[in-house]
C-alpha cells in the first residue's frame, strides 16, 4: 500500500535511506506529476519574469542547515521561490539566446541516472557501453569514421577546449604536456563571429588569446578566405607557427556557417588542424534541407557541439568528436596507481572517458542523450530543425515587410537580426529598451546582440514547441511596445 503525498519523509539513523520508502514514492509521483502539469502549460505562462526582491533575499539569506529538515516544505520551497523564476528556455516563445527546450524523456532519464548514480570517469560498467554508444551515433551523424573517439562533456565550452589540447598535441608532440610549451610560438585562426569560449580556451591552454587571430567577414558573415590566407602568410613571415582553425557552423549572433569545405582544403594544405564550433549547427546534418549548408563538417580533424541544444536533450550535454582516437587519447591518457588498469574485473574495459578529456567525475549524461536519440529518432530531429529555420525565414519575410524595421544580417540558418527604426532618438537605446520590455513583460524572449557595430534585437529559433503564432507573437510585441516608447517620447 503506498503512503499519501503527506508522509513525512524521515531519514534512517544509520543512513540516508527513508525509514518509509513509501514516504519517497510518493513525493516522486508528486513531483513528476507537477512538471507534467508545467510542461502541459508552458505556452498560457509567462516565458519569464523578474525575481520578486523577497524571493531573492529568501535565497540568499539563512545559515547552513544542520539539522533535518522537512521535504514536504522543501518542495513547497522550491515550488514558491524557484520554479516560477527560471531562465524561461523551456517556453516556446524563448528566443533569446541559443538553448534547448529539453524534452520529457530527457527528463525521466535524468531520474533514472541519478538512481543509479554511475561515475562515467571509467571502469566495466554498462552505462560506459551506453556512452560509447553515443559517441558512436554522433560519428556517424558527423560522417567521421566508426573508430573516431569522442567524450561526453558539460557543453561546447569544455568540448572546444579539449579541441584545442589535441591541436596542440598534433603540432608539437604530446611531450608538450610534460615540458610545456618553451615559448614556441602557436596560433590559431578564427572568424569575428566565432564564439568568445574559443578563445577562453586559448586562455585555457596556455597559449594565450591574443595568439587567436579573429579574421574578418564576407558579405555572408563567414570567415573571409582571403583575409585568413593573408594572415597565415603574414605570420609565417614573422616567424610564428601557425597550428590550428577554427571554422563555425551556426554562430551565435547571426547563425553563419563558415566555408566548411574550403577551410578543410586550406588546411590539409597547410598542415594545420582544422576544429569546427558546431555548438548547435552541428545538428544541421540531421535535416536534408539544411545539410548542404555545413558540407564540409565530416572534412575535420574535431567537431565540438551541445546535444542539449537543437537535439533538445536536458542540460547539460556537449560533445567532442576526434578523428585521431589515438593522439586524443595521448592528450589526455595517464594512469596513476589508484586508476591502474586491469584485464579482468573492474578496472578493465580501457580506454576510459577520462583517458579522452580532464574529468575524472562524470555524470551518467549519456543516459538522457541515449534516451532521447532512442525515443525520438533522428529523422524527428532533423525536422525540428528543419522547422526552426522555416520560422527564421518567415521571420525575416516579416521583418522585411515592416517598415520601420531593418534586418541587419542575412538569415543562414536560425536567428534573425533586426532592429526598430526611428527619427530623432538613439536607435541602440531604443531597442535596448525594448528588448528588456518584451521580456520583462513575460510575452516573449528576444536578446541582442551587435552587428557591425549595431545595437541589434535577435532572435534565435531552437524550441521545438515553438509554432509561427509564437514568432508572431514575438513581433507584434516588439512593434507595440516600440509604438509605445516613441509615443512616450
Amino acid at each position: 500500500m503506498r503512503a499519501s503525498a503527506t508522509t513525512p519523509f524521515q531519514a534512517a539513523p544509520d543512513s540516508l535511506d527513508p525509514t518509509d520508502w513509501n514516504a519517497v514514492r510518493a513525493m516522486g509521483h508528486r513531483m513528476v506529476d507537477d512538471m507534467v502539469d508545467m510542461l502541459t502549460g508552458l505556452r498560457e505562462a509567462p516565458v519569464w519574469q523578474p525575481m520578486p526582491a523577497e524571493a531573492r533575499q529568501a535565497l540568499r539569506g539563512g545559515d547552513l542547515p544542520t539539522g533535518p529538515g522537512d521535504l514536504d516544505a522543501v518542495y513547497r520551497e522550491f515550488q514558491a521561490l524557484v520554479q516560477p523564476y527560471g531562465s524561461g528556455n523551456i517556453h516556446p516563445r524563448f528566443m533569446g539566446w541559443v538553448q534547448g527546450g529539453g524534452n520529457p524523456v530527457g527528463m525521466l532519464a535524468e531520474l533514472l541516472a541519478a538512481a543509479t548514480n554511475p561515475n562515467l570517469g571509467g571502469r566495466d560498467h554498462a552505462p560506459i557501453e551506453v556512452e560509447r554508444q553515443v559517441i558512436r551515433w554522433a560519428a556517424q551523424m558527423l560522417g567521421f569514421p566508426m573508430d573516431a573517439s569522442g567524450v561526453l562533456v558539460t557543453g561546447a565550452s569544455m568540448a572546444n577546449l579539449i579541441a584545442v589540447l589535441v591541436a596542440r598535441a598534433h603540432a608539437l608532440g604530446t611531450g608538450v604536456r610534460r615540458s610545456g610549451l618553451h615559448g614556441r610560438p602557436l596560433v590559431a585562426y578564427t572568424s569575428l563571429e566565432t564564439h568568445n569560449c574559443v578563445a577562453r580556451a586559448m586562455d585555457m591552454a596556455g597559449l594565450g588569446s591574443d595568439a587567436l587571430r579573429l579574421i574578418g567577414l564576407d558579405a555572408q558573415h563567414r570567415m573571409d578566405m582571403g583575409a585568413l590566407q593573408a594572415a597565415l602568410a603574414q605570420d609565417r613571415a614573422a616567424g610564428l607557427q601557425p597550428f590550428l582553425v577554427v571554422g563555425s557552423a551556426g554562430t551565435v549572433d547571426t547563425g553563419a556557417v563558415d566555408d566548411l569545405t574550403a577551410l578543410a582544403a586550406l588546411a590539409r594544405a597547410q598542415g594545420l588542424w582544422f576544429h569546427v564550433d558546431a555548438a548547435y549547427g552541428a545538428l544541421a546534418m540531421l535535416s536534408p534541407a539544411q545539410r548542404p549548408l555545413v558540407q564540409g563538417l565530416s572534412e575535420a580533424d574535431s567537431v565540438a557541439f551541445d546535444f542539449h541544444k537543437w537535439a533538445q536533450v536536458p542540460y547539460d550535454a556537449g560533445c567532442v568528436v576526434v578523428r585521431d582516437a589515438a593522439l586524443h587519447a595521448a592528450t589526455f591518457a595517464s594512469q596513476p596507481a589508484y586508476l591502474q588498469r586491469s584485464v579482468r574485473g573492474l578496472a578493465g574495459n580501457q580506454p576510459w572517458p577520462t583517458d579522452f578529456g580532464p574529468d575524472l567525475s562524470r555524470g551518467f549524461r549519456a543516459l538522457k542523450v541515449w534516451m532521447t536519440l532512442k525515443t525520438y529518432g533522428t529523422d524527428k530531429l532533423g525536422q525540428v530543425v528543419a522547422h526552426n529555420c522555416s520560422l527564421a525565414q518567415q521571420l525575416a519575410r516579416l521583418v522585411d515587410a515592416q517598415p520601420q524595421l531593418e534586418r541587419l544580417a542575412p538569415v543562414t540558418l536560425n536567428v534573425v537580426c533586426f532592429r526598430v527604426l526611428a527619427q530623432g532618438v538613439d536607435l541602440d537605446a531604443l531597442n535596448a529598451d525594448i528588448v528588456a520590455d518584451v521580456q520583462e513583460s513575460g510575452v516573449a524572449v528576444p536578446s541582442t546582440t551587435r552587428i557591425r557595430g549595431v545595437l541589434a534585437i535577435r532572435v534565435a529559433l531552437v524550441n521545438h514547441r515553438t509554432r509561427l503564432t509564437d514568432v508572431e507573437m514575438l513581433l507584434a510585441a516588439v512593434l507595440s511596445t516600440a509604438r509605445e516608447r516613441l509615443a512616450s517620447g
